[in-house]
C-alpha cells in the first residue's frame, strides 16, 4: 500500500509541476488579448468553479458552508491579497517583461518568505538562508540587467519591481495562511470566492466586463482551471500521500526549466544566456537554502 501511495504521490506531483510549467506561457499569450485585471477576473471565475467542483467531488463543500463569521472575514482579508493584489501585480509584470524574465524573478518568493518570516513569525535566518539568498539574488541581477551586470541599469525597472513585488504579496499570503486551521482546499475556495466580487468590481470600473474574444477567454480559463485550481489540488494530494515530502518537493525545481521550453516553443521568445545563468543561480540558491535547513 505504501508503494502504491508513493507512486500516486509522484504522479500527482509531476502533474502539478507540469501544469505550473505551462502557466508562464499561458499568462503571456492571454495578455495579448486581455488587460491584466481582465485576465484575473475571468481566471478567478474559472478557478472558483474548478475548486467548487473539487470540493463537491471530495465531499468537503459542507465545510465551506459551516464556516464561522471569523472564517469568512479572514478569507476576505486573504482573498484581497491573493488572488486580487497578487495576480494583478504579477500579470502587470508579465505584461511588461518577457515571460523568460518574469517567471524566474517570481520564483524567488521562497527567499522573500524567509525574510518576512523573521519579523512576522519570529523565525531566524540561518547562515544558508543568507548565502542561498545572495546566490539567488545574483541571479535576479543577471536577469534584470539581461547580462549587463556591471551597467547598473535594469532593462525594465518597473517590470522587475512588479515581479519582485509579487513575491512579497505571495509570501505574506502564505505567512498569514499559517494561522488558518481549515482544510487548505476549503480555505482556498473560500478566499477566492470572497475576493471574486471585488475582482469583478475592479475589472468593471477599469476595463469593463464584456466577454473577451475566444483566445482570451480560453487563456483565462486555462489559468483559472490549472494555475489556480487543479495544480494546487494535485500538489496537496501528493503531500498527503507521500512519506518523503522532501523528495516530492524537490520536483518543483523542474518547473522553471520546463517553463523556458514552453516559452521558447509557444511564445517564441529567444531565451537569452542571461536568463539561463540567472535561473541556474536562483535554483542553486533555493537548493542551498533547502538542503541545509534544519529538520524537525
Amino acid at each position: 500500500m505504501e508503494a502504491v501511495n508513493e507512486k500516486r504521490a509522484l504522479l500527482f506531483a509531476l502533474g502539478a509541476v507540469l501544469m505550473w510549467s505551462t502557466v508562464a506561457t499561458a499568462f503571456k499569450l492571454s495578455l495579448e488579448h486581455l488587460a491584466p485585471i481582465q485576465l484575473l477576473a475571468w481566471a478567478c471565475v474559472a478557478s472558483v468553479l474548478t475548486l467548487g467542483l473539487l470540493l463537491v467531488a471530495t465531499g468537503r463543500l459542507g465545510q465551506v458552508l459551516r464556516g464561522s463569521r471569523r472564517d469568512y472575514l479572514y478569507s476576505l482579508a486573504l482573498g484581497l491579497i491573493n488572488p486580487l493584489a497578487y495576480y494583478v501585480v504579477l500579470f502587470e509584470a508579465y505584461d511588461r517583461l518577457p515571460a523568460q524574465e518574469a517567471q524566474p524573478l517570481n520564483y524567488t518568493w521562497a527567499f522573500t518568505l524567509a525574510i518576512l518570516a523573521v519579523p512576522l513569525l519570529g523565525q531566524r535566518l540561518t547562515r544558508m538562508d543568507v548565502i542561498g539568498g545572495l546566490v539567488a539574488y545574483s541571479g535576479v541581477w543577471a536577469i534584470a540587467t539581461r547580462g549587463q551586470v556591471l551597467a547598473l541599469e535594469f532593462a525594465n525597472p518597473v517590470g522587475v519591481g512588479l515581479a519582485l513585488g509579487s513575491t512579497v504579496l505571495w509570501a505574506l499570503y502564505w505567512i498569514f495562511s499559517t494561522r488558518d486551521t481549515r482544510d487548505p482546499l476549503v480555505a482556498l475556495f473560500t478566499n477566492f470566492s470572497m475576493a471574486l466580487p471585488f475582482v469583478l468590481l475592479v475589472c468593471a470600473l477599469t476595463e469593463g466586463l464584456a466577454v473577451p474574444d475566444w483566445p482570451g477567454l480560453v487563456g483565462a480559463a486555462y489559468v483559472g482551471v490549472f494555475e489556480m485550481g487543479l495544480a494546487f489540488a494535485l500538489w496537496l494530494g501528493a503531500m498527503r500521500l507521500t512519506q518523503s515530502t522532501a523528495r516530492i518537493s524537490n520536483l518543483i525545481f523542474l518547473s522553471p526549466f520546463l517553463s523556458l521550453f514552453f516559452i521558447r516553443s509557444l511564445v517564441g521568445e529567444t531565451i537569452l544566456p542571461s536568463t539561463w545563468v540567472g535561473l541556474a543561480l536562483i535554483v542553486a540558491g533555493l537548493g542551498l537554502q533547502r538542503s541545509f535547513r534544519p529538520r524537525a
